[in-house]
């Protein structure tokens, strides 16, 4: 995949499309979603192995992909704690708690990510 940009995207699980958000900037990174109170969909942080969430409003699920997009761990995080790094991590997907055990997310799956006329990832396989 070519070089990665801060927008908007699909993300593809299990069949289902979520509408996605890509932090890739060092600023959008920084900022991922500190200061909000939700998310419709999910948010990949590119280029990272580790999350926090100082500073945040509510509960997320985290899900640590591999440079293939395979889910390599999903753990869910309350406000203020500090996430273990991942040293296979290469990006995280962030998403409300609980969301992403309603659209299947598990370690082994493998995920899509769509991004205007470019696509990063494999397709899931079963």
């Amino acid at each position: 995949m070519g070089k990665w940009v801060d927008g908007t995207g699909t993300l593809e699980v299990a069949a289902r499309e979520i509408p996605l958000e890509v932090a890739a900037s060092y600023r959008a990174r920084r900022r991922g979603l500190l200061g909000r109170d939700g998310i419709a969909g999910a948010l990949l942080i590119v280029r990272t192995n580790s999350v926090h969430t100082f500073g945040m409003r509510f509960a997320i699920d985290v899900a640590h992909l591999d440079g293939s997009f395979t889910v390599r761990s999903v753990v869910t995080m309350r406000p203020g704690r500090l996430g273990m790094i991942r040293p296979r991590g290469r990006h995280v997907l962030e998403a409300e708690a609980g969301a992403m055990a309603r659209w299947g997310l598990a370690p082994g799956v493998r995920v899509r990510v769509s991004r205007g006329e470019v696509t990063a990832g494999p397709s899931r396989e079963a």
